[in-house]
């Protein structure tokens, strides 16, 4: 039985997010995860939760170098408080040019700043639920301050998991040494990476920190091509092709295309981008790799095919809304099978 989150478009604005969230809530999804590139992920995150009674809403992924721990900890108490328990915190670093070009704020040692972003937001917590004194000092952040004037105090439901994105050996190895969970990205959520990489390291994180796997989930986040009829089928293939050919561009990506013999592939849409050749990337993405990355099928068939990938490999699992609301009761079937797996 996996626990099925709606994704989100990246385009989608505070203004659409709460009919969205409504939307997955009627449709039978557990959770909905919300963006945080073109908008701010903690108020899709707020809207998406007074829009719902019942649905879990996590940020996947909020951009936490160019934030305080403190004020996302601030953030995350008082969405906490709204929603009687229902938000999830989702982590990731970006990348070095993003944070640094585009967000101005420093990037200096990812996997250990991370790390310590997620220790200090515990200790944060700990301290809004109990009183007890604020004191986390690291090499990268330091907290020993918090007057109980700026003390929102406790909660009924302290318990926020913090959830990271994870591509990396060394980041996933920090995942199980002290984050709740880890949310895989689309290039890294094939079922063969999953097993001879993501769980391995998660592993040897947890038994670094002397954890229990029970305490750790996994939130798989597969590009799947799916809808009403094969021919919408192989349309969203196509579009997943695209968003393949874009996010292996980047060679933070490339750790599973190496585990599959690909590493030239990245190479090659690297290239292009310095050409500025975008519209050609797609190209690059060969039908074997999709057939590797993306899980396909109509909405009576894709349940089965996700179950068959990643039965036993996690508890969670990402599915994407229909564009076209008609569809909605032929997607929630399939929501409903994937829920009884």
């Amino acid at each position: 039985m996996f626990k099925v989150y709606a994704t989100t478009p990246e385009s989608m604005g505070p203004w659409d997010i709460g009919a969205h969230a409504a939307r997955a809530e009627a449709m039978g999804f557990d959770g909905l995860q919300v963006p945080d590139a073109i908008h701010d992920g903690l108020l899709l995150a707020a809207l998406a939760l007074q829009a719902t009674r019942r649905l879990r809403v996590g940020t996947s992924v909020l951009v936490a170098f160019p934030r305080s721990p403190m004020t996302v900890a601030v953030a995350s108490w008082d969405l906490q408080r709204l929603s009687g328990g229902r938000f999830e915190l989702g982590l990731g670093t970006q990348i070095k040019q993003n944070i640094e070009e585009r967000y101005s704020a420093r990037w200096v040692s990812p996997v250990p700043q991370l790390r310590e972003y997620v220790q200090s937001l515990k200790a944060i917590f700990d301290s809004f639920q109990h009183g007890s004194r604020l004191c986390f000092e690291g090499e990268h952040y330091r907290f020993t301050r918090l007057q109980p004037f700026f003390n929102p105090g406790p909660i009924e439901h302290p318990y926020i998991p913090v959830f990271c994105g994870a591509v990396g050996p060394a980041m996933t190895r920090m995942v199980g040494r002290v984050a709740d969970g880890m949310i895989t990205h689309p290039t890294n959520t094939p079922p063969e990476y999953i097993r001879e990489v993501c769980l391995p390291r998660l592993q040897e994180g947890l038994d670094r920190a002397g954890r229990d796997a029970q305490s750790l989930r996994l939130i798989l986040g597969p590009l799947v091509a799916t809808g009403v009829d094969e021919g919408a089928v192989a349309a969203q293939w196509e579009q997943q092709r695209r968003l393949l050919g874009f996010l292996y561009s980047t060679p933070a990506y490339w750790p599973s295309l190496d585990l599959f013999g690909w590493q030239e592939r990245g190479a090659q849409l690297q290239a292009l981008t310095r050409e500025g050749r975008w519209q050609d990337l797609s190209s690059v993405v060969t039908d074997e790799m999709l057939e590797v990355f993306v899980p396909r099928g109509p909405y009576e068939d894709i349940a089965n095919t996700l179950r068959d990938r990643y039965s036993g490999l996690a508890d969670s699992i990402t599915f994407p809304m229909p564009a076209d609301p008609a569809e909605d009761a032929q997607a929630a079937r399939a929501i409903a099978r994937l829920r009884a797996a």
